[in-house]
């Protein structure tokens, strides 16, 4: 069996006429394959200086963090009181990101969701650069990231464990299980198309190198058995991690006393947070490559609906937790909750940042409650933009506005972020881009026997009389 006779164990589902498209013009299944592999045989000139920009950013990464490991965290703007400034801030937000990754391909695939076919690959690949430097953020905050691993029990001579008391073991297992898990389900669903690019690639050296990641995939009827197993069992295992991660990340928050801190309704608060700007992200990088390929028939506006509706859904949980955890702070009558939260963060210091967050994260997902600008690119485009501002916003008005006004007013202490802060948050953008654009350029950015699989459904289905 080739490659491009894909089984399917699905349950049928009536196609809609949104899904019509990918039949379009009745494209042979090797003419789909030539045309979404095609951006890897030749790179344009758009992603060479996509690649120079963000090449330029990585080394500034690299140069604010080498200076960082050779001068001490004190080159950052934060200190006593707010010692969690940047660095937790940006780990928080990029580990949300990596959410919405495993929730489209893991969580959706369990729903028997097909439109996810189409955009699973790019959000799975966008769930491992994130992770990455998520990962960054809590070694360079230890200090001296040389001993990170002491975080890890480790066997050792003298019996030292690390303190499990501690929120930063916790993190170090959460992010290890979930990049491992991500990973995995990642690679698992390249390998037929990995077999694809070997099998169309132009030069021997190509040949070899797909060939080596490919694992001797031939599309053999047992080869499917064995992967749609594999591939469901991944999933399941997976789409719990997209709970239990970011809860153990809001747990650092929630155990301490902290004002604005100490809330049960962090956990699920910080999930829903974590996919809102996870599929914010994915709409980010997936509209530019739609453009830049032509991928109109296999991304269509049935697809941005989707991700839209899905946004909007996130975005109103959301704001249902900003009101709550308002509430809960007033009806509390604790006087230090109901300053940090009526007072200090609407009216303080940082008050632009709280409004700017507001309008953001709860004003942009209202206007996809119109089909027609959730079909829009450009508002597509500029929504996410400003929701991944907004998230960013929102993680630092959650640690500094906290810390920098605690119970006692002696020890309040404005914050300013350094020039090696705004750096490093800059070079990891341009790490994020330069992974990103080394995968667009070397792996298949469609999952295209997924999408092979669906047109072949598509195909004979009995409904498909009634969209021809």
């Amino acid at each position: 069996m080739s490659v491009a006779a894909r089984p399917t164990t699905a349950s049928p589902a009536t196609p809609t006429r949104e899904s019509w498209p990918l039949m379009r013009g009745a494209p042979t299944d090797a003419a789909l394959t030539d045309h979404l592999l095609a951006p890897l045989w030749r790179a344009s000139r758009v992603w060479w200086l996509l690649f120079g920009l963000s090449t330029l950013g990585t080394l500034l990464l690299l140069g604010t963090v080498t200076y960082t490991v050779l001068v001490g965290i004190g080159t950052w703007g934060n200190n006593i009181p707010v010692a969690w400034a940047f660095a937790i801030t940006n780990f928080v937000w990029w580990i949300g990101i990596g959410h919405a990754g495993t929730f489209i391909s893991a969580f959706l695939l369990l729903l028997n969701q097909h439109w996810r076919g189409s955009i699973n690959r790019v959000a799975e690949a966008m769930t491992i650069f994130a992770l990455v430097n998520a990962a960054l953020f809590p070694v360079l905050h230890l200090g001296r990231p040389w001993f990170f691993y002491w975080l890890i029990p480790y066997p050792a001579t003298m019996n030292v464990w690390p303190n499990f008391k501690s929120a930063r073991p916790w993190d170090v297992a959460a992010v290890t299980t979930y990049f491992t898990v991500s990973l995995l389900f990642w690679y698992l669903g390249l390998v037929p198309d990995l077999a694809s690019a070997r099998d169309r690639a132009p030069t021997r050296r190509r040949r070899l190198a797909y060939g080596v990641f490919a694992m001797g995939w031939r599309g053999s009827g047992f080869q499917w058995e064995r992967y749609r197993i594999a591939y469901v069992l991944l999933a399941a295992l997976a789409t719990p991690l997209v709970i239990s991660v970011h809860s153990v990340v809001s747990l650092d928050f929630s155990i301490a006393q902290l004002p604005g801190w100490h809330s049960t309704i962090f956990p699920p608060y910080f999930v829903v947070g974590a996919i809102y700007s996870g599929l914010a992200m994915v709409l980010l990088l997936l509209l530019p490559l739609r453009r830049a390929f032509r991928l109109h028939d296999i991304v269509t506006e049935a697809h941005l609906d989707a991700i839209a509706k899905l946004m909007l859904a996130m975005g109103l949980m959301l704001t249902y937790s900003y009101v709550i955890e308002t509430f809960m702070a007033w009806y509390s009558a604790n006087t230090a909750e109901r300053y940090t939260y009526l007072t200090s963060r609407p009216f303080g210091p940082y008050a632009v940042a709280y409004w700017i967050m507001t309008v953001l994260n709860v004003v942009s997902p209202q206007l996809f409650w119109w089909r027609r600008l959730r079909t829009n690119t450009v508002v597509l485009f500029l929504a996410s933009a400003g929701i991944l501002v907004g998230m960013w916003m929102e993680r630092f008005i959650i640690i500094v506005t906290s810390l920098n006004r605690d119970f006692l007013t002696s020890s309040w202490h404005i914050y300013i972020p350094s020039w090696v802060d705004w750096s490093i948050l800059a070079g990891s953008l341009g790490l994020f881009g330069f992974l990103f654009l080394l995968f667009v350029r070397f792996v298949p950015s469609v999952a295209i026997s997924e999408v092979k699989s669906l047109r072949i459904e598509l195909a004979n289905s009995p409904a498909r009389s009634g969209h021809a």
